[in-house]
């Protein structure tokens, strides 16, 4: 665990200093994406992340997906995705036991997004553990949110809908 927490660390890093040559911010997150689902212990691909302001669109849709906080209450508190649920901490057991028991009652084909935004995606000790535990629950249409560096930076910042 400790290994893949410093690969992750050292790729982001080296990310984050191929990326600031790229100009447009839009490229910057997705050239981030593609090296964030490249990376061999991230549990999801490049199409099971979703961008920002693509979410934002989705929200404002008749069809939304359902979205859920897997990171810290008082971030949530502070301000979280409309419409996202809070299930706890997914670093820890007692998060990943109240989203199993969540996740039960929704259909297995649903459209469901997780995202945390406490620190930089790829250092998240929350997103991983919750992809998996509901990939391995036979969740089929299921995405992560790509903050590159936190929920405030890369939702509230840009003027997305936030709420309290």
């Amino acid at each position: 665990m400790k290994f893949e927490h410093s690969r992750r660390r050292f790729l982001y890093a080296v990310g984050g200093i191929l990326t600031a040559r790229i100009s447009s911010e839009s490229s910057v997150s997705a050239r981030l994406a593609a090296q964030i689902a490249a990376t061999p212990v991230t549990p999801w691909t490049r199409a099971q992340m979703v961008e920002p302001g693509v979410l934002a669109k989705e929200l404002a849709a008749t069809s939304r997906p359902t979205v859920f906080c897997v990171g810290f209450q008082s971030l949530y508190r502070g301000g979280h995705v409309p419409g996202a649920s809070y299930h706890g901490p997914a670093s820890t057991p007692e998060g990943l036991a109240d989203l199993k028991r969540w996740a039960q009652g929704l259909s297995r084909s649903d459209d469901v997004v997780l995202y945390c935004g406490c620190c930089p995606f790829a250092d998240c000790p929350n997103i991983s553990p919750a992809f998996v535990v509901l990939r391995d629950m036979g969740f089929t249409h299921l995405r992560a949110l790509l903050l590159p560096k936190s929920f405030g930076a890369d939702w509230v910042s840009r003027g997305l809908p936030t709420s309290r």
